[in-house]
């Protein structure tokens, strides 16, 4: 009885315009984080500086003029984003008991995602800061000092290269449209273009990340685990790498498209 009395509650919520609303202004934030990583990554490839991740982005807005508005909306936006997800992972019906597993593991990881990302975006708005990039490379370094921590690291490298290989065949497979309502005319091919460049460029950007977290594990140096930063700054040092590095910018600027997109028309029911 009150296991079915919390679902009835939590499946209102879900469906409530108080909820779904700041939801919707999630995706449409997250799309702006992916455009600032975007514009500090072709900053990188034409020779500036930055840090091309989460915390670059938020402290390119702290920065800014209006940037502490900016950021509290990013927080309420990503911390409602985070807790609607959730609150999917549980509802699903309607499936085996493998697939909903499996579903509640996405959408619980996702949410994990969202609301972290709410807590750095909060950081930044109260005027403190954070560096993804000096974390990730600290925690690596904790756990190469930590018994059997080599092997938790390359789990992780195994576990980033999945959910970079999940978005490269979410967009490939155009699996994304099950989350949006697809318009008719010519909005609705575009909306799919944008969907599978950027779920692809996305999870290349991802590989990468994978990639460096196990090199670091393999060679126990931890500098060379640093994030989303450190995967764009080492493809720029790559043969023809500016090149590489402004396609998967480019590839970040189409799923940011995509992200508003999903604002737009996201199944939220």
């Amino acid at each position: 009885m009150i296991s079915h009395l919390l679902v009835k509650v939590a499946r209102t919520a879900k469906r409530s315009d108080t909820l779904q609303f700041p939801a919707r202004v999630g995706f449409a934030v997250n799309g702006l984080l992916h455009l600032l990583i975007a514009g500090i990554a072709i900053a990188i490839a034409v020779g500036g500086g930055g840090t091309a991740d989460q915390s670059g982005a938020f402290g390119q807005l702290a920065a800014g003029p209006g940037g502490v508005f900016v950021l509290w909306t990013i927080v309420v936006g990503l911390f409602a984003l985070g807790v609607w997800l959730f609150l999917g992972a549980f509802l699903m019906q309607g499936a085996d008991s493998k697939r909903k597993w499996s579903h509640r593991v996405v959408e619980t990881s996702k949410a994990a995602v969202y609301l972290a990302l709410a807590g750095t975006a909060a950081t930044f708005a109260l005027g403190g800061t954070t560096n993804s990039a000096g974390s990730t490379r600290d925690t690596s370094a904790r756990l190469m000092a930590a018994p059997g921590g080599v092997f938790v690291l390359l789990l992780a490298a195994v576990v980033v290269l999945i959910i970079g290989a999940y978005f490269v065949q979410k967009g490939a497979r155009r699996k994304f449209t099950a989350d949006i309502s697809v318009p008719t005319g010519p909005a609705g091919p575009a909306i799919i273009a944008l969907g599978v460049v950027g779920y692809i460029a996305k999870g290349i950007a991802l590989g990468v990340v994978a990639l460096l977290v196990g090199v670091a594990a393999l060679t126990r140096d931890p500098n060379k685990s640093t994030g989303l930063d450190g995967a764009l700054k080492s493809l720029a040092a790559l043969p023809a790498g500016e090149t590489i590095l402004i396609a998967i910018a480019i590839g970040l600027i189409t799923y940011e498209a995509y992200c508003f997109a999903r604002a737009w028309r996201a199944r939220l029911y």
